[in-house]
């Protein structure tokens, strides 16, 4: 858990947080961002068209992700009747923000190799342990929120692509039923030794180091 962190290395502790707050900050303020561009003003009404953390962060997802290990940002309104597409406008703004983190995961990327390469810091230095944590974090939030399980974004992408009407009863078990698989598959894999997000999340880690080191 996030909090023993506090415990054992606060400084690691303010970097792993410093790193979840910008990911988060960036992949909320994306959804505004593309909600906004394609006509819908209630994000921007609502005081989320900005990078300040404080309107992003979830006070209940912010204490599961210290206490339990997994979170969540507040989520962007959106009024999907004012989007420009009406088919896939509420599927754009929900990628737009795992978009965003492999936009970061990226930059962050470039910064690391760049400095890897020229020797500039140890390894332990907190810049180094800073942007290698923002590209696995950015990664791995990018594949999580990809996940087809409402009311995580990769859902909105499935419901505009099975549109079709034949389609209603598939969307209706995936948003109705989407949460409870969701924590069901995190439980599952935190308390039975599945394993699958440590599987993805360690593959991620491997891929940053051999790309980057």
């Amino acid at each position: 858990m996030l909090i023993n962190l506090l415990f054992s290395d606060p400084i690691y502790f303010f970097v792993a947080v410093a790193v979840i707050v910008i990911a988060l900050s960036f992949h909320e303020f994306a959804h505004a961002v593309a909600g906004t561009l394609l006509g819908d003003p209630t994000a921007k009404d609502e005081g989320r068209l900005t990078l300040n953390p404080l309107a992003h962060l979830s006070f209940l997802g912010s204490l599961f992700l210290l206490f339990v290990g997994f979170g969540w940002g507040k989520p962007v309104p959106i009024n999907s009747y004012n989007l420009k597409y009406q088919r896939f406008g509420t599927a754009i703004v929900a990628l737009a923000g795992p978009v965003s983190n492999l936009i970061l995961a990226i930059i962050f990327g470039i910064c690391l190799k760049i400095i890897s390469l020229k020797n500039l810091f140890p390894a332990d230095n907190l810049l180094i342990l800073f942007l290698y944590y923002s590209v696995v974090l950015n990664i791995n939030l990018m594949l999580f929120n990809l996940l087809p399980f409402a009311p995580l974004d990769g859902s909105k992408l499935v419901f505009a692509i099975f549109y079709d009407y034949k389609y209603a009863k598939l969307r209706q078990i995936l948003e109705t039923q989407g949460t409870l698989f969701l924590l069901t598959l995190v439980f599952l894999d935190s308390f039975t030794g599945l394993n699958i997000f440590g599987f993805i999340f360690s593959g991620v880690e491997n891929l940053v180091n051999r790309l980057v080191f």
